[in-house]
């Protein structure tokens, strides 16, 4: 058989027959590529299963009656709801199934669309990036080996996501649904993830940067919600032409429709194939795009820690600026129909009630405040946990043999991280205020919702410091820090309606923040997890004083 291997890095390489040449070697590095994610793909399907089970089990204990399932469709029968949720053709006959491709399709899809994006630029730019993917294609390797069994491994995460999906609601004793309809639910998922791999292999070839890959590919995602959204809201072409919006007008456990998955594979094809083609017009390492020249001279702020960590950090910031705003103003939007959403639905108006809130506008806001700051605190892991990135691949270890301290060089990161946070609670807040005081005919709000927001920083400062210290001593345990976020979400959000026991909001520092706006101010609580947010960064900085720079 003969074998095609990749030019080395600054030479062209020419065009590449996709045959049984091009990919040779494709087999062994699906097999690496999935020992290598034996715990990032299992992890990625568990917890997108549990969530959606989570959400099922909230569906049958908050809609039990026909009353509650009358009181939801009419709540959800506006723009606001419909943006934030699905088509309407659900709410014709809603039960516990529609109700999943309703209120869970929409919002999984981007959740499997990240998934799938981040699975192929571990396993094609990444790889470039460092170094690794010339040494390995100048084996017998052949061209398209790398892309190909990337996105292979992305199609056996997304298809173990479906089967388990699949096997999750057949278990989940829902009256009336059939294996084919559990079937259907589970591969819609997986045909949207499939889509957007073939997105991301295509901005793969786009950038030099894995950053600036993953940036374009979740873009690209974002254009397709807000697409989907807009044509559920008003024209429905526009939702004919994302992704998501095929997915979810197979109208699963309603019509079941199959033919809308013929098209995401279609299209999933496609990119792919697009992908293939401009792999071969540039050089391993290189990027269809030319790289932007600089200034002659760098910026004072560059010369500096905090500003050189900014840069570092300031594509992810804007993303999740943007994407807290709009979530703060979506929620702002169906503010002032709060009360008739949950008029008849007893678990939420008892949870409301528990909040003891002067109206269910402001215990409503409350519990909204809990999604935007665990949202928030997605971002302040990512930041504090940059440091880790740059460590592992030998970035600091230059940086650190110069004039620049180890408590300044971490302490730019945790700056950024702790300021950023704070920042988008701020944008967030704002956008909820701003949206929710017109749609409550309340012009106070804006303020109050705005300091609500900014009263979870300090649960923001005590999330940074558990992943800095994590950093600090025991930097391959890092990963543990993402327990704070997802344990204050399910307990936080899920816990007043399943009815959790108090203990367990007590142990997640979001758990110690006053309910704003439906609650008092009180100061104590917030001064006490400053004061330990503090701790744990000096603990943190101390580890890493002490211990040796590790490399991958």
């Amino acid at each position: 058989m003969t074998t095609v291997t990749a030019p080395a890095a600054g030479h062209t390489s020419a065009p590449a027959r996709i045959g049984s040449g091009a990919l040779a070697g494709t087999g062994t590095l699906i097999r690496f590529g999935l020992r290598r994610d034996r715990i990032r793909i299992p992890v990625w399907v568990v917890a997108l299963t549990l969530g959606t089970m989570s959400s099922v089990t909230e569906f049958k204990t908050l809609y039990s009656t026909a009353a509650e399932r009358a009181s939801a469709v009419s709540s959800m029968d506006s723009p606001a709801a419909l943006a934030m949720t699905g088509p309407r053709h659900y709410l014709d006959d809603y039960n516990t199934g529609s109700m999943m491709g309703h209120q869970l399709l929409g919002f999984m899809a981007v959740l499997v669309g990240l998934m799938s994006v981040l699975i192929i630029t571990r396993h094609t730019r990444n790889e470039e990036e460092t170094g690794r993917a010339e040494l390995v294609r100048s084996t017998v390797v052949g061209h398209h080996a790398q892309l190909a069994s990337a996105l292979v491994v992305a199609a056996v995460a997304n298809l173990a996501l479906a089967l388990l999906l699949t096997l999750s609601v057949l278990s989940a004793g829902i009256d009336g649904i059939t294996t084919g309809e559990a079937l259907l639910y589970g591969l819609t998922h997986a045909a949207i993830g499939l889509v957007f791999a073939g997105v991301a292999a295509i901005t793969v070839q786009i950038t030099a940067h894995t950053r600036g890959a993953s940036g374009m590919a979740l873009a690209v995602i974002g254009v397709a919600y807000l697409l989907r959204a807009s044509g559920d809201v008003g024209n429905d072409a526009l939702s004919w032409l994302s992704p998501i919006g095929w997915g979810q007008r197979t109208y699963v456990f309603v019509d079941n429709r199959w033919w809308p998955l013929l098209l995401c594979l279609a299209l999933a094809a496609l990119t792919a194939a697009i992908g293939f083609v401009l792999s071969t017009r540039r050089d391993v390492g290189a990027g269809l795009r030319s790289a932007r020249l600089g200034r002659r001279t760098a910026s004072a702020a560059l010369t500096r820690p905090f500003g050189f960590a900014l840069r570092l950090h300031r594509a992810t910031l804007l993303g999740f600026g943007a994407g807290l705003l709009v979530m703060g103003v979506m929620y702002g939007s169906i503010l002032g129909e709060a009360a008739d959403m949950v008029k008849d639905i007893e678990q939420v108006q008892e949870a409301l009630d528990k909040i003891g809130g002067a109206s269910v506008e402001e215990s409503f806001a409350s519990m909204i405040m809990v999604v935007i700051a665990v949202v928030t605190a997605v971002y302040v892991v990512m930041a504090a946990l940059r440091p880790r990135a740059e460590e592992s691949a030998g970035r600091a270890e230059p940086l650190l043999a110069t004039g620049l301290s180890r408590d300044r060089w971490v302490g730019s990161h945790v700056a950024v991280a702790l300021a950023g946070g704070t920042a988008l609670l701020l944008v967030a807040g704002l956008g909820f205020g701003l949206t929710g005081a017109a749609s409550a005919g309340d012009g106070d709000l804006v303020l109050r919702l705005t300091g609500a927001a900014l009263a979870y920083a300090p649960a923001l400062w005590v999330t940074v410091g558990v992943a800095v210290a994590l950093f600090g001593w025991y930097p391959r345990a890092g990963a543990a820090a993402w327990v704070v976020p997802v344990y204050a979400f399910v307990v936080g959000y899920l816990g007043p309606i399943l009815q959790f026991p108090n203990w367990m909001n007590n142990l997640s520092p979001f758990g110690h923040i006053p309910q704003l706006p439906a609650a008092d101010m009180t100061w104590t609580p917030l001064l006490i997890l400053t004061a330990v947010a503090a701790s744990l960064i000096c603990l943190g900085l101390a580890g890493f004083r002490h211990r040796d720079l590790e490399t991958k």
